[in-house]
């Protein structure tokens, strides 16, 4: 690949969550002059969600779409180059490290922030995605409005299942939630708040067998796990709420990773096992996965990227 035309900067940021635009604002007020690139979803996956009420700062709760626009400003006035475009390939075999954005054009760059967050997982049945957009969805909080008044299922069984299925309530006739064991994921507080629920009914020890519907989602087949039954309710809507996978698939080959794709990092730091590359956010935390702790690691990257840049005398 031809190298010579390429564009060289000293920090380049890919992703933009809370932790890429922390990262450049702090890479910006440090001089580094980063560029971040917004990849598919602008604005992460706090553009999918309506009410955030447990951000420090805001004592009334905030929209997430509207708290990552003042994120992106605030990045924008600090100095930081945000462009539009997906990271499609890396090739850290040598410094400068070197960065595709949408199949084209390469990037040469002396310090590299990861921040590409995580996105929802599928079941992976194929009624899912044949009616994926007409009743199936994984976001409850952005399409859930559509279905007031009608009855709907969500499936899952973590914090998010369970917010998202008290979400559904307030709007929904009935949530049909659906729980692949005898107990839920969630915190304890948040089960107690979905048993205490009258129109959310429970099915434990239950699968997703089947999807039905011709062109729009009209029922969910349930296979009991113990038993076998199968049993079909009527529904209008399918949620997915099963968790999430880290976007790291580019890096795979050259960032140490865990087996399901988390980047690791050296304890306490932002660091990768490769010198220059740092990740932040959701991309490599599986544990807390909050809009705070994001932005916090946001923080640490483009610190490291500074000092490390210092260090080598590249800035």
């Amino acid at each position: 690949m031809e190298m010579s035309k390429n564009q060289q900067v000293g920090c380049l940021i890919i992703g933009s969550g809370p932790a890429g635009y922390t990262a450049a604002i702090y890479a910006s007020r440090a001089n580094l002059h980063p560029v971040l690139y917004q990849g598919i979803q602008p604005g992460g996956q706090l553009t999918i969600t309506t009410e955030v009420e447990n951000y420090p700062g805001y004592p009334e709760g905030i929209q997430g779409p509207e708290m990552m626009v003042h994120f992106e400003n605030q990045a924008k006035r600090m100095g930081a180059d945000i462009r539009y475009g997906l990271a499609t390939a890396v090739d850290f075999s040598s410094h400068p490290l070197k960065v595709q954005i949408d199949e084209e054009k390469w990037i040469e760059a002396h310090s590299v922030i990861i921040s590409t967050g995580a996105s929802a997982k599928w079941l992976g049945l194929p009624s899912e995605q044949r009616l994926n957009g007409y009743g199936v969805s994984a976001c409850a909080v952005c399409d859930g409005f559509f279905f007031k008044g009608k009855e709907v299922a969500i499936v899952g069984a973590g914090d998010t299942a369970a917010e998202e299925a008290l979400y559904l309530s307030k709007l929904c006739t009935t949530v049909h939630m659906i729980v692949r064991k005898g107990q839920m994921r969630a915190s304890k507080v948040m089960q107690e708040r979905v048993l205490k629920t009258e129109n959310i009914k429970v099915y434990w020890n239950s699968e997703t067998d089947e999807i039905l519907g011709d062109k729009k989602v009209e029922a969910v087949r349930l296979k009991n796990n113990q038993t076998q039954e199968l049993i079909t309710v009527p529904v209008s809507a399918f949620f997915v709420a099963i968790g999430h996978e880290p976007n790291s698939g580019i890096f795979k080959g050259w960032i140490d990773m865990d087996e399901t794709g988390y980047i690791n990092t050296i304890p306490g730091t932002s660091k990768t096992n490769i010198e220059g590359v740092f990740a932040a956010g959701d991309v490599q935390d599986k544990t807390y996965r909050q809009a705070v702790t994001a932005a916090g690691s946001g923080c640490m990257a483009a610190l490291d990227a500074e000092r490390y840049l210092g260090e080598k005398g590249l800035h």
